[in-house]
């Protein structure tokens, strides 16, 4: 008797639950950002973000599926990106990354996209020759 009254409590107490949690709970957040440093380490990436309507500086923290993605691997200071996931401690856990040109973010981040251009064509350019 006590076994069944065990289930009946557990399948109570998760229902129960599963009202109270709310939907968007695990709906990832959608970041814009700029690379803001040479990304010597893929795991960690420096980037100006443009998180809950603020810009702040952020690490980039990939999921296992992302470290292995093409656009990851090939990213560079500047990259624009528009990114899904999850705030977390000291970072933002990345779960989905696509490259936008810099005129598809939004205002806030357009300034900072194309000082860091200028600043890249001025140090790479002497370079060229």
């Amino acid at each position: 008797m006590s076994w069944f009254r065990l289930r009946v409590w557990g399948i109570v107490t998760w229902v129960t639950l599963s009202l109270f949690v709310p939907v968007w709970a695990d709906d990832d957040t959608v970041v814009f950002a700029v690379v803001s440093d040479v990304p010597k380490d893929r795991s960690r990436v420096s980037a100006k973000a443009l998180l809950d309507g603020a810009v702040s500086d952020l690490k980039l923290l990939p999921g296992e599926l992302i470290l292995g993605n093409p656009v990851w691997r090939t990213l560079e200071v500047c990259h624009a990106l528009k990114l899904e996931g999850m705030k977390i401690g000291d970072g933002f856990k990345v779960t989905s990354a696509r490259v936008l040109d810099a005129s598809m973010l939004p205002m806030a981040l357009q300034g900072y996209a194309g000082d860091c251009l200028i600043k890249k064509a001025v140090e790479i350019a002497p370079l060229a020759d």
